[in-house]
């Protein structure tokens, strides 16, 4: 049997027999302990499959995006086959997801114990000691639609013939089959940092490591104001009975998204004016703190925002932390001579904070705005002055951060983070992952606005996430108040803009993979024209078309 050639993404080159496993050529690694996949010629595979021609690969551990979502995935069975195995009655959901957790229902007609919960800890431990198999199964999909219609779960077998691929992919473990959107390990023993935090009332917070986190595992941090913003979400789904994307997909087919969109822009509007009522309330407040990763919506918040106050008879009053940039040669750069800008220091704090005290001392200030084309700040000509009735509402990524505007007291501030925290779920155990909503708004908006290609999109999204998760993340559990900018219809409309330009990522590009990744995603959703989409949605702006 002839040898082939295996390139390594760190350029060594070694021979192998043909219809050698990746399992077997990881053997050769350090760290074969820790790897979990591998991503051959751009496209990630199980470790179990053979290699038969000349290839570039690269070995995947936790700290890879890719591996990061092989291990959640895994983690994910696990612990649905544990809690059967200790309390065979109990049905799992995994409905929200946390910085850097899961949040798992456990549907049970008593509340749970802590005692139960060690219990359940215990038989995670032996099932990773234990190593088992997770064994891939390719089926038709026709038979995995009776196989879940004979379950009664009609969600997941819907979901299947809505995808309309001749095969489909689940996975086994022991005698639990299920499936997670995502290529999986090969057995259990890799699966070996978690926590689990018992919330109480059978809500179960699974932490583990994310891909920026080095394998450590994070120290458990009280998100109590994103996970009520989720199921004041979900609550409001179910009681529109649309939980799942099969029911909106159906909504689609019978011709009401219209009646479904309405009624969304509607109860989001409405709790946009609720916050501002909230702070008009009470006249302490001065400042409003809005802070928020990348395409979460801050700009449609923010200016949504200081309509409903104008309505309340105070006088907001925006500035955009973003206007406050450094000038572009005096921007801060990383470890790798590249600027920054999603670090406090990209900030011109002393500009801004002249500006802030002169307008406490009741003086007026030229607004500054920065022009990103040349890199510089340029004065607008917006002279404003604050008067009795004034509100400063403060936009940006450093919102939250007290060492951005320090001279200002908490007690005058109300701090609001945002983010599209989207309740909609594939099925029980699969939700949409708030960063993928957002990287598919980035794509969108980023190609309209900027003409730029998917792969810098993709390319980029590390920095912002590296830079979400070290400056916003830590300030989050500080907030006032939550605002979920998501919409449950809003992946039909994006999936109409952004598909196209998915294509046309090649199999030679290295975001080959997440592009199809996301392709995979889209599948699930029948598309929604974006004629019915109100001018004045969040969603226009990423599609555009606003008034």
């Amino acid at each position: 049997m002839s040898d082939i050639e295996i390139t390594f993404d760190n350029g060594d080159i070694k021979k192998y027999p043909r219809f050698t496993t990746y399992l077997d050529m990881a053997k050769d690694f350090s760290n074969e302990k820790n790897i979990i996949g591998v991503c051959v010629n751009n496209k990630v595979v199980s470790l179990k499959e053979r290699a038969d021609i000349n290839q570039k690969i690269k070995f995947l551990t936790m700290a890879d995006t890719n591996g990061n979502r092989i291990y959640t995935a895994g983690l994910k069975m696990i612990f649905e086959y544990s809690v059967r195995k200790t309390f065979p009655n109990i049905n799992v959901k995994f409905s929200y997801s946390l910085p850097r957790g899961i949040v798992a229902e456990l549907e049970n007609e008593k509340y749970l114990t802590n005692d139960d919960i060690s219990l359940i800890r215990k038989t995670m431990a032996g099932v990773v000691t234990s190593d088992l198999v997770i064994e891939k199964l390719t089926v038709k999909s026709s038979d995995g639609i009776r196989y879940y219609d004979e379950l009664g779960n009609h969600v997941k077998s819907e979901n299947i013939s809505n995808i309309s691929d001749n095969t489909v992919v689940l996975y086994r473990l022991d005698d639990l089959i299920n499936y997670y959107y995502s290529e999986m390990p090969i057995s259990t023993g890799v699966i070996n940092k978690y926590e689990l935090k018992y919330l109480g009332r059978n809500l179960v917070v699974i932490n583990f490591p994310c891909d920026v986190d080095d394998g450590i595992i994070p120290e458990y941090v009280n998100y109590k104001g994103i996970l009520n913003s989720y199921i004041e979400g979900k609550n409001w789904l179910n009681t529109m009975h649309v939980p799942y994307i099969n029911d909106i997909n159906r909504e689609i087919s019978k011709g009401k998204i219209n009646n479904f969109i309405k009624s969304s822009e509607l109860h989001f509007n409405l709790g946009i004016n609720e916050t501002a009522m909230h702070i008009a309330e009470n006249s302490n407040i001065k400042c409003v703190m809005i802070a928020g990763p990348s395409s979460s919506g801050k700009t449609t918040v923010t200016k949504r925002l200081a309509n409903y106050l104008e309505l309340y008879g105070l006088e907001p009053i925006v500035i955009s932390i973003d206007d406050y940039f450094h000038e572009r040669e005096n921007s801060p750069k990383d470890a790798n001579g590249e600027y920054d800008y999603e670090c406090l220091q990209a900030c011109d704090i002393e500009y801004l904070t002249k500006d802030v005290i002169n307008l406490f001392n009741g003086e007026e200030v030229d607004l500054p705005r920065f022009n990103f084309i040349s890199g510089h700040k340029e004065l607008s000509g917006h002279r404003i002055k604050l008067k009795d009735n004034s509100i400063i509402l403060f936009e940006g990524l450093h919102a939250l951060n007290n060492e951005l505007l320090p001279m200002i007291p908490d007690t005058i501030k109300y701090k609001i983070y945002i983010s599209p925290f989207i309740p909609l779920c594939l099925d029980e155990h699969n939700y949409i992952s708030c960063y993928d909503l957002r990287l598919i708004r980035r794509i969108v908006r980023d190609f309209r606005t900027r003409g730029s290609a998917v792969e810098f999109s993709i390319s980029y999204w590390r920095k912002v996430r590296l830079g979400e998760e070290k400056y916003i993340i830590p300030f989050v559990h500080q907030a006032d108040k939550i605002i979920n900018t998501s919409l449950p219809y809003e992946v039909g409309a994006l999936k109409v803009f952004v598909e196209p330009l998915l294509y046309s990522v090649p199999n030679t590009s290295e975001y080959y993979n997440e592009a199809r990744r996301l392709l995979s995603f889209l599948k699930q959703f029948f598309s929604i024209n974006s004629e019915s989409i109100p001018k004045d949605s969040i969603v226009r702006e990423f599609i555009g078309g606003a008034d």
